[in-house]
């Protein structure tokens, strides 16, 4: 219900994520009076889509404490209730990011051998696609906890991407080892003597060349990458229109270049990627950035759905127990 372009986006994604998937069932949460009429002009009848009514919304702004306390019949509280109790396999949603990462962790807890949960999502690279994590749930993480998140992401990169052992890098400020400040060492040190695939320390210029399947960093850092890199897109977009917009001549070479231009926008379209996981939770939880139109979050359904096919907290659990056998 709280997205920032409201509920009638997330019946459009179920249109049709319910005609792609024979097996999906959806069980949207909110407020009834509402989506039962959406519901009914967007997708008629369908006997795999149920509404569950909540009668509260958190609200974009509201503290996560707040929620935690104050909003115990939010949609957002209910949809993940309906995932501990089994009656749900997965919850996706487009609200409040603070909010949902509490409330996710006060229901589900957390998986054995997890410190706390991270925010991992799949980018654009050279070759491909890079999954990084954290993306903003932990502003600090000592050594352990970064070595569970490469943990954490090679499982879910592994899912996601078909790949048998996924290649695990340590975000850094050099690739030499004597770079970095000591928590990165000794993740670094924890990494060498696991048995994921890790290749070592990976500066920030190189997340998107193809070398590491999986960057890993502590959620401040993460979540200035990831800015950073959104903004850097956004003035190589400006920049572009401004170019060919300058004169006549310029735009017939838009003009010209247009087939280019339309096959790079196709591939560079955020919408692809949208669907963050939060991972180390008893459960599974997507976080759709709240701007999401109807095809990203579609993308956001499908990524609840490897999961869930691939069971990714069971195997989190499980690699963990074999770890610390």
């Amino acid at each position: 219900m709280s997205g920032d372009l409201g509920p009638e986006v997330v019946v459009h994604a179920a249109s049709v994520c319910l005609e792609k998937h024979s097996g999906l069932r959806l069980v949207l949460v909110g407020d009834e009076g509402i989506l039962t009429g959406m519901v009914s002009r967007i997708i008629g009848s369908n006997n795999r889509l149920t509404i569950h009514h909540a009668s509260e919304v958190v609200g974009m702004s509201e503290t996560p404490v707040d929620a935690l306390r104050r909003k115990k019949n939010s949609s957002m509280r209910v949809a993940i209730d309906l995932v501990k109790d089994g009656a749900a396999e997965a919850c996706v949603s487009a609200g409040n990011t603070g909010a949902l990462m509490a409330t996710a962790k006060f229901v589900l807890k957390m998986l054995p051998g997890i410190d706390r949960p991270a925010i991992i999502a799949e980018l654009p690279a050279i070759g491909g696609t890079v999954h990084m994590l954290d993306l903003g749930a932990n502003t600090i993480s000592d050594a352990q906890q970064l070595y569970q998140f490469a943990v954490m992401g090679s499982i879910v990169t592994g899912d996601i991407r078909h790949i048998e052992r996924p290649r695990v890098a340590l975000l850094n400020i050099g690739v030499e080892d004597t770079k970095g400040h000591d928590t990165v060492k000794d993740a670094a040190a924890l990494l060498n003597a696991s048995g994921l695939n890790y290749i070592g320390f990976i500066e920030g210029n190189e997340i998107f060349s193809g070398k590491a399947d999986v960057v890993v960093a502590d959620g401040f850092t993460g979540n200035v990458a990831l800015k950073t890199m959104e903004g850097t897109v956004g003035l190589a977009s400006h920049y572009l229109r401004r170019a060919f917009t300058r004169n006549f001549l310029s735009r017939v070479q838009a003009f010209l270049a247009a087939p280019v231009l339309k096959r790079l926008r196709v591939e560079m379209d955020s919408r692809n990627y949208n669907g963050a996981s939060l991972v180390g939770l008893n459960g599974i939880v997507i976080k759709s950035h709240g701007g999401a139109d109807a095809y990203a979050f579609q993308h956001a359904i499908d990524t609840a759905l490897v999961e869930v096919k691939n069971q990714v907290p069971s195997q989190i659990g499980n690699f963990m127990q074999q770890e610390a056998a």
